[in-house]
């Protein structure tokens, strides 16, 4: 087989073989095709699309690029959960230790940032110590002994799709179906839990824009897990502005305490609540959603899962004591600054996808080659779509260590919110189940 021959098919909208598929990811990994090569071979995908059987095939050869995790000396169902991606989503921060408090074994492999959304292992890497490598056996044990574990995904695990997803963001082909759907599926396959539950999120700071595209990816998501021998479940959740009030690495783990003590934003913990939820359940926790929400609850206002994130931040190395001292301990930006509206009237609309980039422009969230994310600038957002707003009045904080940065953001701020003249009903979070 040729690599330029399978690119061909492939840009003429032929359907490709399962060796064809394996050819191209098994010579990428071990160095015999070029990124440019790849490069062309995802750009024609990403006009043609995959079918069913390509995808299938392309997620297959992902999970064979390198090892699996074995979780089988776990007692138990081992549950993961894995989010498409979005503006403010520190949901993994509050659902890991949450799910372990009330007995469920969360095995959790995870990424670092994708475009304009935050990674679960960079918003981790802001606390004093914290390590998001863990070894595999290291990993193991501590599931086995705390009955949990965040990891950052290794080079040795699901090789080809670290290579490929970088440069997928690259390429502008994030936003494929089918290489979203075997990215995703492959690193859970190869992260070893038993059951799978997916975050789709659609509106504009996601990677989907619609419902229908969101709709097609849980589907595909549920199949793929299901042919490949794991329980799967998914939630389409809404993300046309940011989730919570928290968008910047530092800031987010900081919400994420405050959800796990019970006094976090509403969105965010109705929809760790939804995915937490059907995590017990199908890990055999709880016997329906409303038991298993009931637990949840229990957990929360009982004090165990806050306990439990910071026996997670004290096995992984990190300072625990961020759990009480937030704002001394974890990074703060040397410049806050109040962003406000030149006119009054209700929020309408919150761009999340220009939130975003708004921080990104402030210096967090993407990682350039290895370079050191700055964790601790963001926005925080007082003000939410609904609110009534007078002129002058403060809407978001804007935290900077570059001063000069500030005035460019609040003009991004100033397109992405809207104002509307009658009061507006923010849409509801989950809009879709998979169950």
């Amino acid at each position: 087989m040729n690599i330029l021959d399978i690119i061909a098919k492939k840009r003429d909208g032929l359907a490709l073989g399962d060796d064809e598929i394996g050819f191209v990811v098994d010579n990428y990994v071990h160095g015999e095709i070029h990124d440019y090569q790849v490069a062309a071979f995802l750009m024609a995908t990403y006009l043609q699309g995959l079918s069913e059987n390509e995808t299938l095939a392309l997620t297959r050869a992902m999970v064979d690029s390198g090892e699996r995790m074995d979780l089988s000396r776990i007692p138990g169902i081992k549950v993961d959960k894995h989010s498409t991606g979005g503006v403010g989503d520190k949901v993994s921060l509050v659902v890991v230790p949450l799910v372990a408090a009330v007995g469920g074994r969360v095995a959790k492999m995870t990424g670092r940032a994708l475009g304009h959304t935050g990674g679960t292992a960079d918003k981790l890497d802001s606390i004093p110590g914290f390590r998001t490598q863990l070894g595999m056996e290291e990993f193991v044990d501590q599931v086995s002994k705390i009955g949990l574990a965040i990891t950052a995904q290794t080079a040795e695990v699901c090789p080809a799709d670290k290579m490929i997803y970088s440069l997928r963001d690259a390429t502008a082909t994030v936003s494929s179906p089918p290489l979203i759907a075997s990215s995703i599926v492959s690193k859970k396959i190869a992260g070893g839990a038993d059951v799978i539950v997916y975050d789709v999120k659609v509106g504009s700071g996601a990677f989907l824009k619609t419902v229908e595209e969101a709709r097609e990816l849980a589907g595909t998501l549920v199949n793929l897990t299901v042919k490949l021998d794991r329980k799967a479940s998914a939630v389409i959740s809404n993300m046309d502005q940011p989730l919570g009030e928290a968008v910047g690495n530092s800031l987010e783990v900081e919400e994420a305490i405050d959800v796990l003590k019970g006094r976090g934003p509403a969105d965010l913990t109705e929809l760790c609540f939804a995915i937490g939820s059907r995590m017990l359940m199908m890990g055999g926790v709880a016997g329906d959603l409303s038991e298993a929400a009931d637990k949840l609850d229990d957990a929360i206002h009982s004090g165990q899962a806050i306990k439990k994130f910071a026996e997670l931040i004290s096995y992984q190395g990190g300072d625990e004591r961020v759990i009480e001292s937030p704002r001394e301990l974890l990074p703060h930006a040397s410049y806050v600054d109040d962003f406000t509206l030149a006119e009054e009237g209700y929020i309408g609309r919150i761009d999340a996808e220009m939130v975003g980039r708004a921080v990104l422009e402030l210096g967090a969230g993407r990682r350039e080659k290895d370079a050191p994310i700055d964790p601790s600038v963001g926005l925080l957002f007082l003000r939410d779509v609904g609110d009534y707003v007078s002129a002058g009045e403060p809407v978001v904080q804007l935290h900077a260590n570059d001063p000069h940065k500030l005035i460019a953001v609040a003009e991004m701020l100033e397109s992405a919110i809207t104002l509307s003249a009658e009061p507006v009903e923010r849409a509801p979070i989950i809009l879709e189940s998979f169950d």
